[in-house]
């Protein structure tokens, strides 16, 4: 059974995953610094599964998904050099086993990819995906299992970090819904705009997303705050915060899974 290391590069974290087959085993996130060179990223994440028990030797196979270019890299070579594996990448150039109606698809993103291919897999058709991450992009598959694109908005976080930095007199505030709508305190006000107004946006698009693609629709949340949000909002049907990572691994194994 191969040992295969998953690695989801995000613009704010990257995600690492560990499968045994495609059996889904253990993750870890580190983040995803501009400035880290292939070393930094080889010696955090063998120092990071060792602490589960696992060697680089034990390694079989890297699949990478990353939507930083700076990190792609500098990622390939980490897993050359520290794992001594030619590492998969993720591209819409490769086999995902769906039709791509983006005008271009080379400008889909892979972690929407590995995404909309793990929930076809798990979940049928149709479906959208809710990434909530540092953008919240829906992605939308139709009743015959075909990509056809979808909405990006400002993340959670991302909000919350640019009201600060554009008004001085805004504080940064925790990621947590206020007890009320109205709130009786900066923080409390800001929380409620940004937390409710995001769950407001949620619920109104996949109305509207009902429309076009069938009442039928489900919805899938994952990313960080997947969890926290699903639980505001009985728009979700289903929350997998590991959808990416699995994405990954069925791709690996789709394309080269026999032959690396």
């Amino acid at each position: 059974m191969k040992k295969i290391l998953a690695i989801d590069v995000g613009n704010t974290h990257s995600v690492v995953g560990y499968f045994e087959g495609e059996k889904f085993i253990q993750q870890w996130r580190i983040s995803s610094g501009l400035n880290r060179t292939e070393d930094e990223f080889g010696v955090i994440i063998n120092y990071l599964i060792a602490l589960y028990g696992i060697s680089a030797k034990d390694i079989n196979g890297v699949a990478i998904s990353s939507v930083v270019p700076d990190l792609t890299f500098g990622m390939i070579h980490m897993a050359k050099k520290y794992f001594d594996c030619e590492p998969f990448l993720i591209t819409s150039d490769i086999d995902l086993g769906m039709k791509i109606k983006y005008t271009d698809p080379g400008a889909v993103g892979a972690d929407r990819l590995c995404n909309s291919v793990a929930a076809i897999e798990k979940y049928g058709k149709p479906l959208v995906i809710v990434d909530f991450g540092t953008a919240t992009t829906f992605d939308c598959i139709d009743r015959n299992g075909d990509y056809l694109g979808g909405l990006i908005a400002p993340g959670i976080q991302t909000s919350i970090s640019a009201l600060h930095l554009r008004a001085a007199k805004l504080p940064l505030v925790e990621l947590e819904f206020p007890v009320q709508l109205i709130g009786r305190t900066t923080d409390e006000s800001i929380q409620s705009g940004i937390l409710n107004g995001a769950i407001c946006m949620l619920e109104g698009v996949i109305r509207r997303l009902k429309t076009e693609l069938g009442e039928n629709l489900k919805v899938i949340a994952t990313g960080g705050l997947a969890d926290k949000m699903a639980g505001k909002s009985d728009s979700i049907n289903i929350v997998d915060r590991h959808l990416c990572l699995e994405g990954i691994v069925k791709l690996y194994y789709k394309n080269y899974g026999n032959s690396i």
